[in-house]
């Protein structure tokens, strides 16, 4: 069983997202926190997978909470249009980042892939932050397409897909490929790329795109 803990100082946002995670089998919620602070302690008490973070909530926020949390995998929550609370929870290497609109589907996937060691980010996201990013300048755009250079053809055209925000499930159906072998493509790419997630993986392309 993955071993949940959820943090968000509205009731109804917490009892939505338990509901959720409860219908899946292989979940459990085993603690629920108010702020920060308490989540702090609740996951210390509890042997904890997955944290889900809300951002904003009072006495302690999510960010400082993560920085916080040794052991379990912290996944933020978050409205849309928040953007520099995605770029700080991002920097800090966060394992995932979700809307609070995402799907049921979504957001059971993210906790299954955050806890199986993959970084998640919703589509939704990365496209947000690609967004807030001007393209590349000229030296930052050399540096980009130099780093770049040493993928290949194939991984090339997946990482486009990736930048365009698509899922591993999507990028498969357009090339033609399971999303498992996706998957270890986008793996290798980030080790080549020398990149955390697909957000920074994605900014990468957008430096380079003249």
């Amino acid at each position: 069983m993955i071993r949940v803990l959820i943090a968000d100082d509205e009731p109804l946002i917490t009892t939505g997202i338990r509901t959720v995670l409860e219908s899946a089998a292989d979940i459990e919620v085993v603690a629920s926190a108010r702020n920060g602070r308490e989540a702090v302690e609740l996951a210390r008490r509890h042997r904890i997978d997955v944290a889900l973070l809300d951002i904003t909530m009072p006495v302690l926020d999510g960010l400082a909470a993560a920085a916080q949390l040794d052991g379990p995998c912290v996944v933020m929550l978050t409205a849309f249009g928040d953007d520099d609370n995605v770029r700080t929870a991002l920097q800090r290497g966060v394992s995932g980042f979700l809307l609070k609109n995402c799907t049921p589907e979504e957001l059971i996937g993210a906790v299954r892939a955050v806890h199986a060691g993959e970084a998640y980010l919703s589509p939704a996201v990365t496209r947000q932050v690609i967004g807030m990013v001007p393209p590349g300048e000229d030296e930052r755009r050399r540096e980009a397409v130099r780093r770049l250079a040493v993928l290949s053809a194939r991984e090339s055209d997946i990482l486009a897909l990736v930048a365009e925000g698509l899922s591993n499930a999507e990028v498969g159906r357009r090339v033609h490929m399971s999303e498992a072998t996706v998957k270890t493509y986008v793996s290798r790419m980030f080790t080549k790329l020398q990149c955390a997630n697909r957000v920074q993986a994605a900014l990468l392309v957008r430096d380079a795109t003249p």
